[in-house]
């Protein structure tokens, strides 16, 4: 393994995720994703040294240097995770040749930019239990630009978006929208054009292991109620990035169970 590689990976991951961060906060505030970073209590400009990923959250004591007002623990989470989901991408594609522009490095890219499309909608509907169509509907082209270019047949998408859209959409339609909205629908969808057939099944399968286990845990610590709201977006987030990391070998195990 090339150290060096994991290193300024890791840090493009940091700087990535800072990024996420920022545009989460501009997109609920309706605000231009255009201009410097500022402080979201004093609407102080931030400097570039009290903005370099994670290193200023811990040189600042999770305050700003202006306000002294507590910062979010969001950013630096969310900047450690998404470094660490790229790491775990390049690692996953590590013996492939990387010249560029050939189809192995933008099997990578392509993992990148679906991690970033995916992080953003975890933490959004995590916080405000919404899922953007700005950041889907866009998605659902990207998505389907790289895998026909990589080779997945459109046949295989179109299989895939109507498993993934048409079992959110069925849900909603029974439920008049009540179980579901509908950017669980478009969800399904990206979700569908992202990972093909049959890995959309597998992320769908335990997408619900999840929700189920989270749910559940909620319940019994008394944090829900069997009537309460639950942001499903975000384990079909998770599920998505972990059937697009190991989404083979996931099948290859289920199906040892069975035969």
């Amino acid at each position: 393994m090339n150290y060096f590689y994991l290193i300024i990976i890791f840090i493009f991951g940091l700087c990535i995720g800072s990024f996420i961060s920022c545009l989460i906060w501009r997109l609920h505030e309706k605000k231009t994703v255009l201009g410097r970073s500022m402080c979201p209590k004093c609407k102080h400009k931030i400097s570039w040294y009290d903005n370099i990923p994670l290193f200023s959250f811990i040189w600042l004591q999770g305050k700003c240097r202006h306000c002294k007002k507590k910062i979010s623990w969001q950013y630096p989470v969310v900047e450690f995770i998404t470094g660490v989901l790229f790491i775990i991408a390049w690692y996953l594609h590590i013996d492939l040749d990387f010249s560029l522009f050939t189809v192995h490095s933008l099997l990578l890219f392509r993992d990148w930019i679906f991690i970033f499309i995916l992080v953003i909608i975890f933490i959004y509907d995590l916080r405000w239990y919404l899922i953007l169509d700005i950041i889907t509907v866009p998605a659902m082209i990207i998505a389907l630009a790289f895998n026909l270019y990589l080779g997945y047949s459109w046949q295989n998408l179109l299989l895939a978006v109507v498993i993934g859209g048409g079992f959110f959409l069925l849900q909603y339609i029974a439920s008049r929208g009540k179980w579901i909205g509908g950017g669980d629908v478009r969800l399904g969808v990206l979700m569908g054009l992202m990972l093909g057939y049959p890995n959309i099944i597998i992320s769908l399968m335990l997408a619900y292991i999840f929700g189920s286990i989270i749910g559940i845990m909620l319940l019994i610590i008394g944090k829900k109620k069997m009537s309460s709201e639950i942001p499903f977006g975000t384990f079909l987030s998770i599920a998505t990035i972990i059937t697009l990391f190991w989404g083979v070998e996931i099948s290859g195990w289920y199906l040892s169970l069975i035969y």
